[in-house]
């Protein structure tokens, strides 16, 4: 593996420590805070909202800068968006501190995507994977040492250690990838102009469709679990599980993917997707069947990630940063509707499997639209190297 792709999973799992450890200190934060849990919350909102906006700003603002300055510009929001953060006193300050964080997310994968695939020109897919297992990795320890932390010390040292993880990765970048110039110089309206074609369009529809679906399961795992017969102090063992599977489903798709094509590899983490959500719905009364579809339904959503990112940069030529980002903005959009339609069915008072329902519907819709992709736009050539390294 080359070493700057090492220097690309630093950040990457810098990013995803930011973003997932939320989910296990919301509690610490409504109380420092002095706020509810649904307004601490809002952090999250925060900082989704800055991924959103980060990566429009970055394809208007630094279109002509070199990949590698930019990298590095984006690791300093990074380390500013912690601190701030980590020693703000007050809701608001923390608001802004984690949409500052949330700004470079979207534009480091986009940026980083692009630099992956130059660095392996023969195994682009693999490359982004690799880049992306930083993100899994912190998925994986991110909930629970950030648990551990806060319980035993104080949930700031998380941020501060992620401000001093961001100086590591700014460091790294700068040692250890080489200096690539600069994407061809593009105006503003050429950023954008990949967006008047339709492929983009379906592939970023797919992949809010295909994270949405699992998303609106993976949201109320607890509950799902815990009607299949899981006692709830055996929860962590599972997520662990769960954290892993990303990890696994993140990589082998993307060497999968090089050896089949990207399409090929969104259509299957799809259909698998969709055919572990309909058996989460239909039969949770074990644990072990529960337990393995939920695993398995997991183990796609990373899937997922390098493969779309591939085709998003291929597919908006001028505009590759913005194509590139465009994958986290879906993502994350797809976490959100997810997340929203998966939890009607049981403010409605259905079981909480009735997720994986709406999960389904989700998933299924994104293998109608990956199928009309594929019939649209077939692979261009068998040749690994999908996006020009020069």
């Amino acid at each position: 593996m080359k070493k700057g792709i090492v220097a690309l999973a630093l950040g990457t799992f810098g990013l995803g420590m930011t973003e997932y450890v939320m989910m296990s200190i919301l509690p610490d934060l409504s109380h420092d805070f002095n706020v509810s849990i649904a307004e601490a919350g809002h952090l999250i909102s925060a900082y989704a909202i800055g991924v959103c906006i980060g990566a429009p700003l970055v394809a208007v603002f630094l279109r002509n800068w070199r990949l590698k300055h930019i990298l590095m510009l984006l690791m300093v929001f990074y380390v500013i968006g912690n601190l701030l953060f980590a020693s703000g006193s007050t809701f608001m300050t923390g608001i802004v501190g984690r949409f500052i964080s949330g700004l470079p997310h979207g534009a480091f994968f986009g940026a980083g995507s692009i630099v992956a695939s130059r660095l392996m020109p023969d195994k682009q897919t693999t490359a982004v994977a690799l880049m992306t297992l930083g993100m899994t990795i912190a998925n994986l320890v991110g909930i629970p040492i950030g648990s551990y932390v806060a319980n035993t010390f104080n949930w700031r040292w998380i941020f501060y250690f992620d401000a001093v993880w961001g100086v590591v990765t700014f460091c790294s970048i700068w040692w250890l990838i080489k200096d690539m110039g600069a994407l061809p110089k593009t105006t503003i309206k050429g950023e954008f102009k990949f967006l008047k074609r339709m492929a983009p369009w379906l592939l970023i529809l797919a992949t809010v469709l295909c994270q949405g679906g699992a998303f609106a399961m993976y949201s109320y795992v607890s509950p799902i679990m815990s009607e299949a017969g899981l006692a709830m102090k055996y929860m962590p063992v599972m997520m662990i599980i769960v954290g892993a599977g990303m990890c696994l489903g993140n990589y082998y798709s993307g060497v999968v993917s090089d050896r089949i094509s990207p399409e090929k590899t969104t259509l299957i983490v799809a259909i698998v997707m969709t055919a572990a959500l309909i058996i989460t719905s239909v039969d949770t009364f074990s644990i072990w069947t529960a337990g393995t579809t939920v695993v398995v339904a997991a183990t796609m959503l990373f899937a997922l990630s390098s493969p779309m990112q591939l085709m998003l940069i291929e597919y908006s030529p001028g505009g590759e940063l913005m194509g590139g980002a465009m994958v986290q903005v879906a993502f994350n959009l797809g976490n959100a509707l997810g997340a929203y339609f998966g939890g009607l069915p049981i403010s409605a008072g259905f079981r909480p499997e009735a997720s994986s329902v709406v999960g389904a519907v989700m998933t299924a819709m994104s293998i109608i639209v990956i199928l009309y992709f594929i019939h649209r736009y077939p692979a261009k050539s068998t040749d690994n190297n999908r996006i020009n390294p020069k």
